[in-house]
């Protein structure tokens, strides 16, 4: 099952808003094919697996990330090729949340004889899958914070400066967090201060959706954002209050604009979160600046963090995160670390959020 699992985690960022799913098929001991999701819309993990066995597969035992599906979509069911390679045997991790699916493929598979184990490494598998988890099951996407920091906490200099904080290394493991979103948000803020691409700069990689929080419709015109939006999608969110010969130049230009309900004087994020949801968006990249990265922690909003820490002190300059009103210690915000590593001379940082 950890094969199976490692299998799968080569779908990420390929098969979204599908599950990322690996499958192995055993027979007498030894690995005699194996397969995972490797695309939106191409063959299922156990497909490519019962072809790498072959007829070998007829008495064999099949283990597999999520439970078959037992639907037609944009592939025949599972639980069919399954059945027809003669499988004995499956054991799957865990039950899939999605309707069309939960509890049918097992209920299948047990109908035509097969003996069905359901649970091995379930916990492992949750974590692997948990933007598509929360997407099917609170229909919003996962929610990832992102920074580079100092040593002492910074992001930015008092002058507002901040390149570069980190390393060309940890900058090229930034860019994969981006071809592995769906969308990444910026504030109004950053854009204006910085005038950033979000586009990802690795060979192969994938461009989010970049997203703009512009309450008042300020993104200019000449900004790379909007000069590229034809070439890769930008949405601004924004408010009733912005002007609406604006947002109609926005629109021309190539932007998409979305008006959102206000909260707190700002644009609300769970109606943001919601739609995001029902377009189908599974994981979300948010990277600041400290007012935006705030407003997401002060609604509880954050899964996971990945912070990116540079050997450097400023001494003086922007913090990350604000105004969350912890007075002790106590109070503070936990988090449960998943990994920590080198990138050259600086530090990653994974951790998510207790529960999540």
């Amino acid at each position: 099952m950890r094969r199976a699992l490692a299998l799968a985690g080569r779908g990420r960022g390929r098969v979204e808003p599908n599950p990322m799913v690996g499958a192995v098929v055993v027979r007498g001991g030894r690995i005699i094919g194996e397969g995972y999701h490797r695309q939106f819309g191409g063959p299922h993990a156990e497909v490519h697996a019962l072809a790498g066995a072959g007829a070998s597969a007829c008495g064999a035992a099949l283990y597999v990330t999520l439970e078959p599906c037992d639907h037609h979509g944009k592939t025949p069911p599972c639980t069919e090729a399954i059945v027809a390679a003669g499988v004995h045997r499956v054991v799957a991790a865990m039950q899939d949340p999605d309707e069309r699916v939960s509890g049918r493929g097992v209920r299948r598979l047990r109908r035509a004889g097969l003996d069905v184990e359901m649970g091995l490494c379930r916990e492992e598998a949750r974590a692997l899958n948990a933007p598509y988890l929360k997407l099917k099951t609170r229909h919003v996407p996962y929610v990832t914070a992102k920074w580079a920091m100092t040593l002492d906490g910074r992001i930015a200099s008092l002058a507002h400066e901040a390149r570069w904080i980190t390393s060309e290394a940890a900058r090229r493991h930034g860019h994969r967090a981006r071809s592995l979103s769906d969308a990444i948000l910026v504030g109004i803020g950053t854009v204006l201060a910085d005038d950033p691409l979000l586009t990802c700069r690795i060979p192969g990689g994938r461009h989010p959706t970049r997203i703009v929080l512009d309450s008042r419709g300020r993104l200019p015109l000449r900004s790379r954002l909007v000069r590229t939006a034809r070439e890769s999608p930008v949405l601004v969110v924004t408010t009733a209050a912005a002007p609406a010969q604006r947002l109609l130049a926005l629109e021309r230009a190539g932007c998409r604009v979305c008006i959102v309900p206000v909260r707190s004087g700002r644009c609300s994020l769970p109606d943001l979160l919601g739609l995001l949801g029902r377009e189908q968006a599974t994981h979300l990249l948010v990277e600041g600046g400290q007012q935006v990265l705030s407003s997401f922690f002060r609604a509880h909003l954050v899964d996971r963090v990945l912070v990116y820490l540079g050997p450097k002190i400023l001494g003086d300059g922007l913090s990350p995160i604000a105004g969350l009103g912890c007075r002790t210690v106590a109070e503070a915000m936990l988090l449960e670390p998943v990994s920590l590593r080198r990138l050259g001379p600086d530090l990653v940082l994974e951790a998510r959020r207790l529960g999540g």
